[in-house]
């Protein structure tokens, strides 16, 4: 009996010791700009032009449009606006494995907004993830990024918010089960994962890259989307920029690597699709991409697109294995291509070949290209699908690219004319099912 506990004992040890080691490597994580050479300092310790607040165009503007310029940068009315209603006022709902996440009101209104909030309170939601009330915020707000941002500069998003006209608009209600609806375990996770530092340039970088560091780690938060996460759901940094998940997208590689990243985009490709949210022969944005390219990053001035595509270039490249080189010219003529997807065909015949035209370099306009694109050469087909359920590309909130077929479409026709696009302009056809285009249909 003594050996079967001391050997039960043993087994428990061994065990432990393992989930000690599997926390202490997701927590041991490289910081930021942990691989890039010099040495991190304070910013006031920093001789350099300010890498923080606004570029030097707006230096001399008043606090408000600093504001605002700080605000979009942020990205704040992307997440607090739900589809048709009041910028800032919340009610989006973001589904999680979990449950589904409602963004609260962040207009001045006394009752339903952060009308109350002193600047205290503000710093500390943006920087540590805590409500006036105590209460801890889901890392869904991502302050764990947000926690770089200066005070000066948190406070001057704050201002803006505060000029705005004030929405009354009850949050509404998580739909987290147990233990997920435990926010007390938050504190636990925030300890963990939120450095809670504020940003710190590195003197041996130019300014134009301690600038867009500053913009792509912080204010922007690029990583949150495009980092993938660990079993916590922290961003896993040692695959920094490997490509993550969003909103039930996929947000792609953006490392330097040349077969599944942005290695082989010219600094003018890059700041293209930034600032414009499309690349001659790269693609469109679309999803959330596209909605951060039409309410922050278009927005921001040509030098400080140019700043984080200065920054984004020098992070070490990352392969993803699971996105393949991508593929040549596809075939002009109708008759080739796959030929054992014949309801697929018919539907890009009918719907879909006059727009992107049968070699896919686009017939009407260079939007509409989808050689080259990394979305028809990612096996999973999820964008594509996502493209047909949701429209793409919609610029600065005008007409889109590309309508929605989700009314026209079943999702058996949609999973085949996305499989039909993958063998016909990819490089390795995808096996989408109807099925799992039905969980992307009840998300949106």
């Amino acid at each position: 009996m003594k050996g079967v506990l001391l050997w039960i004992g043993g087994i428990i040890v061994v065990v432990g010791v393992v989930l000690l080691g599997i926390l202490g490597w997701m927590v041991g994580q490289p910081g930021p700009t942990a691989f890039a050479k010099g040495n991190p300092v304070d910013l006031a310790q920093y001789r350099g032009s300010s890498p923080v607040g606004v570029p030097a165009e707006l230096a001399n503007a008043d606090p408000l449009t600093r504001g605002k310029y700080l605000t979009d940068a942020a990205d704040c009315q992307g997440c607090h606006t739900t589809k048709g209603g009041t910028p800032f006022a919340g009610g989006r709902p973001f589904t999680l494995p979990f449950g589904t996440l409602y963004t609260p009101n962040i207009t001045p209104d006394p009752d339903t907004g952060i009308g109350k909030w002193s600047d205290t309170d503000f710093l500390k939601a943006v920087h540590k993830g805590i409500a006036p009330d105590g209460t801890r915020l889901y890392p869904a707000f991502p302050y764990t990024s947000y926690t770089m941002l200066t005070d000066q500069d948190v406070l001057a998003i704050k201002a803006y918010l505060f000029s705005l006209k004030p929405v009354r608009q009850e949050a509404k209600p998580n739909t987290f089960g147990f233990p997920y609806n435990q926010r007390w375990l938050m504190a636990i996770w925030s300890t963990l994962f939120n450095s809670d530092k504020r940003f710190q340039p590195i003197p041996e970088q130019s300014p134009q890259w301690n600038r867009g560091a500053y913009l792509v780690e912080a204010a922007s938060h690029c990583g949150e989307c495009h980092t993938p996460r660990n079993l916590l759901q922290a961003m896993n940094t040692r695959q920094k920029f490997a490509g993550g998940q969003a909103e039930g997208w996929n947000a792609y590689n953006i490392t330097p690597d040349r077969v599944s990243g942005t290695g082989a985009w010219s600094a003018q490709d890059l700041a293209a699709y930034l600032a414009k949210g499309h690349a001659l022969g790269r693609g469109t944005a679309s999803g959330p991409m596209r909605e951060a390219v039409d309410l922050s990053l278009s927005k921001l001035t040509p030098g400080d697109i140019g700043a984080m595509v200065t920054y984004l270039q020098s992070v070490p490249p990352i392969h993803s294995s699971q996105l393949p080189q991508l593929a040549g010219p596809a075939p002009v003529a109708p008759k080739a291509g796959p030929t054992d997807n014949p309801v697929g065909k018919r539907l890009f015949e009918g719907n879909c070949a006059s727009c992107h035209a049968w070699n896919g370099n686009g017939a009407l306009i260079q939007e509409a290209q989808l050689t080259g694109n990394r979305a028809v050469n990612d096996v999973t087909a999820i964008n594509v699908a996502q493209m047909i359920l949701n429209g793409a590309g919609t610029p600065n909130g005008g007409r889109p690219y590309m309508p929605s077929f989700a009314v026209a479409y079943t999702d058996r026709e949609i999973a085949s004319v996305a499989n039909y696009v993958t063998a016909r302009f990819g490089s390795k056809p995808s096996t989408i099912t109807p099925k799992q285009v039905a969980e992307l249909r009840a998300q949106n």
